[in-house]
């Protein structure tokens, strides 16, 4: 598994979809995800849409206070930058979404709100927004509203700032996630056992785990929370040893076709024939030989 995930692409734009559902689970029956909600017929689209269904609830997670009936949500990994232009690109995605109504103000810029998601602190879009007459309001440990000259009601939410009691699937989407808060994390989502959530948990584990292999192989040590990973990734696991075996399979087929044609002289097709292998899985094993 390891090798597996030190050749992947870190999807962290997965890890965070899944991290978000996590995050806002107590609202779970009251809020709809539509995710990378297209805008167009062209390939426009934001990252997380998030529709609140009856008008009057709350939402537990300080990260959903400012949430009206729609909310445009969008992140940024560790690797993207955040600068004045990519902040209004996503206030943009979110007039697009107002303006695409099928009827007249179908969709009112009262109940519409941006969210943007990224680990570190903004300092220099802080700048920038300050600079053109924006407010900056720190409304709880992470959680920055921005006021003034804004379409929508705003928010920055600066994942690595986040009380981590609170939001630890976003914590843990880091380079640099903590000991402590993958241990935590691991531990409390043995509780969900839902489908759904448990596959938001194998996706939120997967990126984690790519951008941090020396400390889940530490937190493998522990046998404790070894057997609990093992349990929340057992999806991945057993389609990794199924991957594997496949390959084992192929090649000690492939062994026994160069042997055919070592010991017998067959050409291999005829070596293929003999082992009765299938005709559309030739070319395979020829381009190998």
């Amino acid at each position: 598994m390891a090798e597996h995930l030190e050749t992947m692409a870190i999807q962290w734009h997965l890890g965070f979809l899944g991290a978000t559902e996590i995050e806002l689970i107590s609202n779970k029956e009251d809020l709809e995800f539509l995710r990378e909600f297209q805008l167009s017929k062209e390939p426009l689209r934001m990252d997380l849409l998030i529709i609140k269904k009856p008008d009057k609830v709350r939402i537990h997670n300080e990260i959903g206070h400012i949430f009206k009936r729609y909310n445009v949500i969008e992140y940024k990994s560790p690797d993207d930058g955040l600068s004045i232009d990519d902040f209004y690109k996503t206030i943009g995605y979110a007039c697009l979404y107002k303006g695409l109504g099928e009827s007249v103000n179908e969709i009112p810029a009262e109940e519409l709100t941006v969210s943007v998601f990224r680990e570190t602190y903004p300092r220099e879009l802080f700048k920038a927004l300050k600079k053109s007459g924006a407010n900056i309001q720190q409304h709880s440990q992470g959680i920055y509203y921005i006021k003034g000259q804004m379409l929508f009601d705003t928010q920055v939410v600066v994942t690595g700032q986040l009380k981590n009691e609170a939001h630890r699937s976003l914590r843990i989407l880091s380079k640099h996630a903590q000991k402590e808060d993958v241990q935590a994390f691991i531990a409390e989502s043995m509780r969900l056992t839902a489908p759904g959530d448990r596959n938001n948990i194998d996706a939120i584990l997967q990126v984690s785990a790519s951008a941090n292999r020396a400390l889940y192989e530490e937190v493998r040590r522990d046998s404790n929370m070894c057997e609990a990973l093992k349990e929340l990734m057992k999806d991945e696991i057993d389609k990794e040893r199924q991957e594997a075996a496949q390959i084992a399979t192929q090649d000690t087929i492939l062994e026994n076709i160069k042997s055919l044609m070592h010991n017998l002289n067959f050409s291999a097709e005829q070596a293929m024939a003999a082992l009765n292998i299938p005709v559309p899985n030739r070319s395979g094993y020829i381009s190998r030989l």
